[in-house]
């Protein structure tokens, strides 16, 4: 089966050559915009094809170690190759055919190189691999080395103990993570993972990141988003900040003694941050903010927000835009914004609570005179876009971690459920259901931990770390709404776990770039597509 899914993963890559060129005829006369649907049909074509190369890699590397590893391999690459040649879905009721870019031949061809991989009913294998789940067997998961596997350890055995028997509890309440958790995580080093070590963090890479990220939201997605955060506000300062800066904010960051909050998004701007409004201007030894900002996650109890403003009120676009680090003091139950010139309310949201979300006023709000990063006015876009590579690479293992919990919630029900006689994890739907979403979560694992290693290795990833957050989203979504079906009536309970897994899972297809962006990010990044 090995050489066949080669074989396979070779004219699967050629079939996105074709799908490529195809789109890039078309970009030549349109702009990318008149062409989004060709354009994001592409990118999920290139995607589903990263996810399989990620997927065979991590095959091979297990060197047959666990005979698990071929099968969920094997089904994969049988959905992904009947998903270009058939049909790719782009969303619920959107699926991109071979038609739509006049890929007709190219997917004939595709289908004739994997007859044998199409043909074959798979209906064995998925059964196999879900008594292999309800044997608790699990496919590889090691990293190949020693640290690595030891810090998911680490983090799995603390999820288990302190976050996983409290969070539903956590967020029925709709409160705040507890300040013992925090501490807690902080004292595993959660917030400075990618900060160097001479200012306290880490200095581990975002493989690491991905793995720690994974393994808290496995848990709650609050709590494993909790250091994104620190993440975004870590990475701005260490690329972008004057060593004072540095010296100042990083060991605090790192040490958990400063969260900060990420202070972007605008009413009705959404992902046009060119458009945006709120004003920061200097009087004298001190910066005053006027304007609104909305979905601001956690920003009641941080110490720091890390604000994009226009500071260049007559340039145009990004070209105005400034990042202030804006100290304010930690706010509290009963007096959640006691900054002057600051007041917020809250969002009430139907999941992805624990740090709860804000629209925020300022109105001649007070900023220190060095607030401004890096001393520069008119890059704070430049600044932000340095980060959206591990941001996104960072939602994408939140995905995964909220795919994997799915997954456990919807096969422990499975083994319990007996009906008609028997544990419904022996009806074949159900199984296929388990085996499927397996499936998912490796693949969505696989393509964020190769987006992380391009990370790390230096090279820009853009594209990678879209394809990451572009399937994880994708994976978490389907894996909690088959983990839901699979409770039936009782997942549509709110004391049931899964109700809240599904409610998690919906926001990943949105924040940190909405799954179209992803889609016309990949797309112009590999064909150079012009607005």
């Amino acid at each position: 089966m090995r050489i066949t899914l080669n074989n396979a993963l070779a004219a699967a890559q050629a079939y996105r050559g074709a799908a490529q060129a195809a789109l890039g005829e078309r970009l030549a006369a349109r702009p990318i915009d008149r062409e989004q649907r060709a354009a994001h049909g592409f990118a999920w074509v290139a995607t589903t094809v990263a996810a399989l190369e990620a997927t065979l890699a991590w095959c091979e590397s297990g060197q047959d170690s666990n005979p698990l590893d071929t099968k969920i391999a094997t089904l994969a690459f049988a959905e992904g190759i009947g998903q270009l040649t058939g049909g790719l879905p782009m969303g619920q009721n959107e699926i991109f055919r071979p038609a739509d870019l006049g890929l007709g031949a190219a997917a004939r061809t595709l289908a004739d190189a994997c007859t044998n991989l199409l043909d074959a009913d798979h209906a064995a294998t998925r059964a196999e691999v879900a008594a292999a789940l309800a044997g608790g067997h699990w496919p590889s998961e090691t990293l190949h080395d020693t640290d690595l596997d030891a810090i998911r350890a680490q983090y799995r055995r603390f999820t288990d103990a302190a976050i996983i028997p409290h969070a539903h509890g956590w967020h029925l309440a709709n409160t705040l993570i507890p300040d013992a958790t925090v501490q807690a995580m902080a004292d595993l080093g959660t917030f400075g993972v990618c900060i160097p070590e001479e200012y306290g963090g880490l200095g581990l890479g975002k493989l690491v990141m991905c793995i720690v990220t994974e393994e808290l939201s496995r848990g709650w997605i609050g709590t494993g988003s909790l250091g994104t955060r620190s993440e975004i506000a870590g990475e701005l300062i260490v690329l972008g900040g004057t060593d004072a800066q540095k010296a100042a904010w990083l060991p605090k960051i790192a040490s958990g003694e400063i969260l900060p909050t990420a202070v972007f998004t605008e009413p009705d701007t959404g992902s046009d941050l060119g458009s945006l409004q709120t004003r920061a201007r200097r009087d004298g030894d001190r910066w005053v903010i006027d304007g609104a900002k909305n979905w601001i996650t956690h920003a009641a109890r941080s110490d720091l927000m890390t604000l994009l403003a226009r500071t260049v009120p007559d340039a145009k676009g990004y070209a105005g835009l400034s990042m202030l680090l804006v100290p304010k003091p930690r706010g509290t139950e009963s007096d959640p914004f006691p900054a002057a010139g600051m007041t917020g309310s809250e969002i009430e949201v139907l999941g992805y609570r624990g740090m709860r979300e804000y629209a925020l006023q300022f109105d001649a709000m007070a900023a220190p005179a060095d607030a401004l990063l890096g001393g520069e006015e008119g890059q704070g876009f430049k600044q932000l876009m340095r980060t959206f590579e591990g941001a996104r690479i960072q939602t994408a293992a939140r995905a995964v971690g909220v795919a994997r919990r799915a997954l456990e919630l919807g096969l422990d029900y499975a083994l319990n459920r007996k009906q008609f006689g028997r544990a419904i994890v022996h009806f074949p739907r159900v199984a296929d259901k388990l085996a499927m979403s397996l499936v998912d979560f490796v693949t969505a694992r696989e393509l964020s931990y190769a987006a992380a290693r391009a990370k790390d290795s230096g090279k820009r990833c853009d594209i990678e770390a879209g394809m990451a957050k572009l399937l994880g989203a994708r994976a978490a979504w389907s894996n909690a709404d088959a983990a839901l079906q699979i409770h039936g009536g009782n997942g549509y309970a709110l004391e049931y776990e899964i109700s809240r897994l599904l409610c998690d899972a919906r926001i990943l297809n949105i924040f940190e770039g909405a799954a179209e962006i992803q889609a016309q990010v990949i797309a112009r990044g590999l064909t150079g597509g012009r607005n």
